[in-house]
């Protein structure tokens, strides 16, 4: 059973774009998760001298080299780097449970998620249930139920227990996502998550399907939410479509109207990330930026922009 002492460990991965956000989800584990351990495997090298440069108390670096198998490096002449970073996924909870064997469970959890509360909700959960493993619903609003297409399921929060039968989930996963992991639809498959489609049948008696839908929240439902159960509070929210586009800028959200009773969540955040993004200056670490609408042309993007804030679906911050 879970208790307040018990160090949970996490495992995510990201590169030196998502730098930033990795540390904020760091931050976050800091302020709500006590006591924990965040193991990191960093997708470039850039990006791993920056961890260990910033020398996190409660964080563990790992590097490709770490994480690859021979059958893992040679999907990678045919996916993109997005999706060699899907194909990765379900390798993270084995590689923390055989570094170390006498933890009790790891949960893998995104890069771009940020804990508002302490994620050992999520997990008591998981401990009442008796299962093996537990996985969150992507619980979209009525105005994005089509997105559902994309799987039931969100890859964001995924907690595996160091036993035989979470093994056989997880290996399970691991064998079909070396087959195929592309971000496309094909055959009923989508990326890593819409395998976990038919968990709750294929694996009945491993995996627990949270309930608390309430408590993970993202662009997608956070409106609905907050509409059907007044003031949205998530244990965890994920910043899925924020964005970075310089060292100077974050688009908050782009086509998603999360409401203007919920910008404290973004407000938050923000502030949590301009902290984050000072401390990289002092260390001479750069920030990254990706363009929202970099083949637009200078134009176009300004339209764009202006489209979506006018709509409500865009909004950003200066950083």
């Amino acid at each position: 059973m879970n208790s307040a002492s018990q160090v949970e460990h996490f495992v995510t991965l990201f590169d030196s774009h998502y730098l930033p956000l990795g540390l904020c989800l760091y931050r976050s584990l800091e302020e709500q998760g006590r006591p924990f351990h965040l193991h990191i495997l960093a997708m470039d090298e850039n990006c791993a001298s920056a961890l260990e440069g910033l020398a996190l108390q409660h964080a563990t670096v790992l590097r490709l080299k770490d994480a690859e198998t021979d059958a893992l490096r040679a999907t990678r002449k045919n996916r993109s780097i997005g999706e060699y970073c899907w194909t990765l996924t379900p390798f993270l909870p084995s590689l923390v449970l055989a570094r170390q064997p006498g933890i009790a469970r790891v949960t893998y959890v995104d890069a771009d998620v940020f804990f508002f509360q302490d994620p050992r909700q999520l997990l008591d959960e998981l401990d009442t249930s008796g299962k093996q493993v537990l996985i969150t619903d992507h619980a979209f609003a009525p105005e994005y139920a089509e997105h559902a297409r994309y799987g039931r399921f969100c890859v964001q929060f995924v907690t595996f227990r160091n036993t035989a039968a979470a093994k056989k989930v997880l290996e399970w996963w691991q064998a079909r996502c070396l087959e195929w992991c592309y971000a496309r639809e094909e055959d009923g498959k989508f990326g890593d998550q819409k395998y976990l489609d038919d968990w709750p049948e294929r694996f009945r008696n491993e995996v627990h399907v949270l309930a608390r839908t309430e408590a993970t929240l993202a662009p997608w439902n956070v409106a609905h939410a907050a509409r059907m159960r007044g003031t949205a509070r998530p244990v965890l929210y994920h910043f899925h479509s924020l964005r970075i586009v310089s060292d100077e800028r974050v688009v908050l959200h782009y086509d998603y109207r999360v409401g203007r009773e919920n910008r404290w969540i973004y407000d938050q955040y923000v502030a949590t990330l301009r902290s984050i993004v000072g401390r990289l200056r002092e260390s001479r670490i750069p920030v990254l930026g990706r363009p929202l609408y970099g083949d637009a042309g200078p134009v176009r993007a300004g339209w764009n922009y202006l489209r979506g804030y006018l709509r409500g679906t865009l909004d950003w911050a200066a950083l």
